[in-house]
């Protein structure tokens, strides 16, 4: 089954490894027994469905989620039971695969106008005007 990301961008389950270990926090009882915590793996270095610039993208934005094999490993242990933790970690992935596609803008440094620096002189001048007011005068 495919794990739609984006348009033009899905993953086949096939690539993602999900495990079950236990969790920590709430659940009483039961969280002493049942193994509830998802833990995903991820090959982002070897997957067929990531271009170069996504997969470069995606394993620094990973930091310290990605091992040195170029694998993603994330771990949900958020709520009380296996699916939802299961969905959360595959819905983490996607968010991350989301954020490692977008391009950011293209900005071009540029320098400000004559007008704007005329502008900024200006306010100078009259803040320096302000103060000058401000001072004790001796003929007074």
């Amino acid at each position: 089954m495919k794990l739609a990301i984006l348009p033009g961008l899905s993953l086949d389950e096939d690539e993602l490894e999900i495990t079950y270990i236990l969790a920590s926090g709430p659940g009483g009882q039961n969280v002493n027994k049942v193994a509830t915590a998802a833990q995903l793996r991820f090959n982002a270095a070897g997957s067929p469905a990531l271009s170069e610039r996504i997969r470069v993208r995606v394993l620094e934005l990973a930091g310290t989620r990605a091992t040195r094999d170029g694998e993603i490993v994330i771990t949900g242990r958020r709520f009380r039971s296996q699916q939802r933790n299961r969905e959360d970690v595959i819905e983490r992935l996607a968010e991350l695969l989301r954020e490692a596609a977008h391009r950011p803008a293209f900005r071009v440094a540029t320098r400000p106008g004559r007008a704007a620096r005329q502008r900024r002189l200006d306010g100078k001048a009259h803040r320096s005007g302000v103060k000058k007011n401000r001072k004790v005068r001796a003929d007074d």
